[in-house]
């Protein structure tokens, strides 16, 4: 088997959907995880209606279950896994324009519940499966908001950008890239975090002012990143490394 096995997450639309849509059209088998039927399937005919070749995986990377049935249907189905995009996220409701001190801890718990700890998740049950491929890719979609180094700065454009929630939770997901890659490395399996710039999505009200498409040309393009020495454990934007 000669095609690639691509699973994103959060896949049924926005940056997720365009990145399943340009690794299809660049020949690999797209699998689409989405919390339900009801969103995937729909996302999946889109794509296959293009002569993409998608399937729909029911996965809530916030519901343990899932994840473990979606791993042993790509098992049965291909024995392996070629790329794995960590690409749903959220935002939290009632969190925007809160100072850290009149934010809930719930709030911050609801954001690391995907965006963090269903990483873990996805990854520890979908590793076997990367470590039969001959070149594993692994990309977490982050945020210049994950940047401890940018926030730090009060001359970068996202120093006023104070959001406890996401902002915390893509720090802990950058953390997160450099343990896994720090594990795997030596290995075939590369892992990186990249962000796709402030596109305009659902998780934004869409207030971002690059598309989607854009965003995902970003993604994508980290997931097929070469077997020649290509990076691991580092955070990749359109114009280069940015630091952590």
């Amino acid at each position: 088997m000669t095609t690639q096995i691509a699973l994103i997450t959060g896949a049924n639309k926005g940056i997720g959907l365009e990145t399943a849509r340009i690794l299809g059209r660049g020949g690999a088998a797209v699998l689409l995880g989405a919390r339900s039927a009801e969103r995937g399937e729909p996302a999946a005919a889109a794509l296959a209606a293009e002569g993409i070749d998608a399937r729909f995986v029911r996965l809530d990377v916030t519901d343990a279950d899932t994840v473990e049935a979606a791993a042993k249907w790509i098992d049965a189905e291909f024995g392996r896994l070629d790329i794995l995009v960590n690409n749903a996220g959220i935002t939290t409701t009632g969190a925007t324009g809160f100072p850290p001190s009149r934010t809930s801890p719930d709030l911050v718990r609801t954001a690391f519940e995907t965006n963090v700890f269903g990483v873990v998740a996805v990854t520890n049950a979908m590793l076997p499966l990367l470590r039969r491929s001959p070149a594993g890719r692994i990309v977490n979609v982050s945020s210049e908001l994950g940047s401890l180094t940018l926030h730090g700065d009060p001359s970068s454009p996202v120093h006023g950008v104070n959001l406890l929630p996401y902002n915390a939770s893509k720090s802990a997901l950058n953390a997160v890239t450099v343990a896994y890659a720090k594990e795997l490395a030596g290995t075939s399996i590369t892992v990186n975090a990249a962000t796709p710039g402030y596109c305009a999505t659902d998780l934004n009200e869409h207030a971002g002012y690059r598309t989607p498409e854009q965003g995902a040309s970003v993604i994508a393009g980290v997931a097929l990143l070469g077997d020649d020495g290509g990076p691991t454990g580092a955070f990749l934007s359109e114009d280069g490394p940015l630091p952590w």
